[in-house]
C-alpha cells in the first residue's frame, strides 16, 4: 500500500512544480509548448531507447504481454465507438480519445509501483512494449495522416514508424535489446542524460496545463471525460482480471496484470495531443481525473488480490 502511495505521490509532487512556476509567471503558455516538443522529439525517444535496451525481450512475451493486449483492445473498441458514432470526432481527435481510455501510465508511475507495490518491475515490461511498439506506432501513423488531411501513400505508411522519433527510440531499443549490445559509456551516457529529462518534462509541462488552461472540468466536456475514466478504470482492469483468470494466472501474477491495467492515463498522451493538436484538453482532463480516482482503484485491488 505505501509503495503504490509513494508513487502517486512523486508524480503529484513534479506536477505541482509545474503549476508553481506557471502560477508565478516564471514560464507561460509558449514555454508549456516548447517544452513538451522538446520532450516529443528528444526526451522521450531516448528514454524508450534506455528502457528498451535493457528488456528481456523473450521473457516480456509472456502472460502478461496476452492480458495487456486483450484488456487495452475492449478499451479501445468502445472508445472508438463513442468518438466516432456518439462524439462524431474526427480520426485524430477519435486516436487521442481512444489513448486516453487505454493508453496506462507504465512508465513514469508503473515502474515504481511495480517495484513497491508488487515487487518486481519486470511486471510493466510486457505492457510497456506493447504500448511502444505496436499502439503509438499506429497511433502516430493515424495523427500524420489526419493532420496532413490526407491518406498517405504506401510508401509513407510503410516508413512512418521510422520518421517519428518516438517509435524510432523504441525500435532501436527493442534492436539493441534483441542483439545483446552493451552500448559504450560515451553512447549511452548522453543518452541516459537526456532520457532523464523526458519524465520530469512532460510532469510540468502537464501542470503548466494545468494553471494556465481552463480548469479540471471546464475544458473537455465531462461526458467524454466520465466515459474515458469508466474505460480506463472499470473495465480495462475488469478485463484484465478476468483475461488473467482464463490464462490461468492466480496470486501475485493476477494481481499485477490487474494493477497494471488500472494504472491512470499516461502523461505522454497529453504530450502527443498538444503535439498535434488533437482534443488536447480531453488529454489533460483524462489524466488529471484518472491519476486521482486510479489512487482508491489500485489500493482495492492489492487489498484484495493480496
Amino acid at each position: 500500500m505505501e509503495g503504490v502511495l509513494e508513487g502517486f505521490g512523486v508524480i503529484a509532487i513534479v506536477i505541482a512544480v509545474g503549476f508553481v512556476v506557471a502560477h508565478l509567471k516564471i514560464v507561460g503558455a509558449d514555454s508549456q509548448l516548447m517544452l513538451s516538443r522538446l520532450v516529443f522529439f528528444v526526451a522521450s525517444p531516448a528514454l524508450l531507447f534506455e528502457v528498451l535496451a535493457d528488456v528481456d525481450a523473450v521473457a516480456v512475451l509472456s502472460s502478461g504481454l496476452t492480458v495487456a493486449v486483450a484488456s487495452f483492445a475492449v478499451a479501445a473498441v468502445i472508445a472508438i465507438a463513442f468518438s466516432r458514432y456518439v462524439w462524431a470526432m474526427s480520426r485524430g481527435d477519435t486516436t487521442i480519445a481512444t489513448m486516453c481510455a487505454g493508453y496506462v501510465n507504465a512508465g513514469n508511475l508503473g515502474i515504481p509501483i511495480a517495484v513497491y507495490a508488487l515487487g518486481d518491475a519486470s511486471a510493466v515490461a510486457s505492457v510497456m512494449l506493447f504500448q511502444m511498439i505496436v499502439v503509438s506506432p499506429a497511433a502516430f501513423l493515424v495523427l500524420d495522416q489526419d493532420s496532413m488531411g490526407k491518406r498517405l501513400s504506401f510508401s509513407a505508411v510503410v516508413t512512418s514508424p521510422f520518421r517519428n522519433p518516438m517509435t524510432l527510440g523504441a525500435l532501436l531499443g527493442l534492436f539493441v535489446a534483441i542483439i545483446g549490445w552493451q552500448p559504450p559509456t560515451f553512447v549511452d551516457g548522453p543518452i541516459e542524460m537526456i532520457a532523464g529529462m523526458a519524465v520530469p518534462g512532460m510532469l510540468i509541462a502537464y501542470g503548466v496545463s494545468l494553471r494556465l488552461g481552463p480548469r479540471p472540468g471546464n475544458g473537455a466536456p465531462r461526458t467524454q471525460v466520465a466515459v474515458v475514466a469508466a474505460l480506463k478504470l472499470i473495465v480495462q482492469p475488469t478485463c484484465a482480471y478476468m483475461i488473467g483468470l482464463l490464462l490461468g494466472l492466480e496470486g501475485a501474477a493476477l494481481m499485477a496484470v490487474t494493477v497494471v491495467a488500472a494504472l491512470p492515463t499516461a502523461q505522454n498522451i497529453f504530450v502527443h495531443a498538444t503535439r498535434y493538436g488533437r482534443s488536447p484538453l480531453l488529454a489533460r482532463d483524462s489524466i488529471f481525473v484518472t491519476t486521482i480516482l486510479s489512487v482508491p482503484v489500485v489500493l482495492l485491488i492489492v487489498a484484495l488480490l493480496s
